[in-house]
């Protein structure tokens, strides 16, 4: 579980790329402190998990699944990308709770300035948007944010200064593609609601009776 309180920029030191996954090697220093192989460490969002540690490089084993749905496909040597290490009992929930499991990716299609922030418009897949809402929190590219508006085919989010230097969010331009992470609560809730059973349509003082009600 992950905060969506980017922690330091790393970067793509290698790659090698087998027929159904993928290996990437990566730069950091921040988020190595203290961890261990196994350890799961969140790449542009993604939770990934430590197989290997040399310096300041660490290793990560990226399945088909994973390739096919972030946009860790478009990776290559030098490619900037969001770290933060997993989140402890005793850390400040700075953002929301972030499982670090991408649900797909987002297109940005305009950047539009706004006094000091820059407002980002990004366009997604219907099946995301059902879990995107006004004010609502969503991690792109692992970076906790709050949604701004919600268009038919679109939503919007606003950057401060602090968060475009500190992120990839900074360096990414219009076409670029971001990993979507929606509200894990909100997920949860709608699943529920999914699976409620429709209330009978005889609906009756019986019905009420039989089921203890009255």
């Amino acid at each position: 579980m992950f905060t969506g309180i980017i922690e330091e920029l790393g970067k793509v030191a290698d790659l090698k790329v087998l027929p159904d996954s993928a290996q990437l090697t990566l730069e950091g220093t921040k988020v190595l402190e203290g961890t261990q192989i196994g350890d799961s460490i969140a790449v542009n969002g993604i939770c990934l998990t430590v197989v290997k540690m040399q310096g300041n490089l660490f290793t990560v084993d990226v399945m088909a699944e994973t390739l096919n749905k972030t946009n860790l496909k478009e990776c290559s040597r030098e490619t900037r990308v969001n770290l933060e290490r997993a989140l402890q009992l005793s850390t400040r929930l700075g953002g929301h709770l972030v499982s670090g499991h991408v649900d797909g990716v987002g297109t940005i299609q305009k950047i539009t300035p706004v006094g000091i922030a820059r407002v980002f418009t990004i366009k997604a897949a219907p099946e995301l948007l059902t879990y995107v809402l006004p004010k609502g929190s969503i991690a792109i590219d692992g970076i906790s944010l709050t949604v701004v508006d919600l268009l038919p085919q679109a939503f919007t989010i606003s950057l401060i200064p602090h968060t475009r230097q500190e992120t990839t969010l900074g360096f990414k331009g219009v076409g670029d593609m971001v990993n979507l992470e929606t509200d894990l609560i909100g997920k949860y809730v709608a699943r529920f609601m999914e699976k409620k059973e429709a209330p009978p349509k005889d609906l009756s003082m019986s019905f009420l009776a039989e089921n203890g009600f009255i």
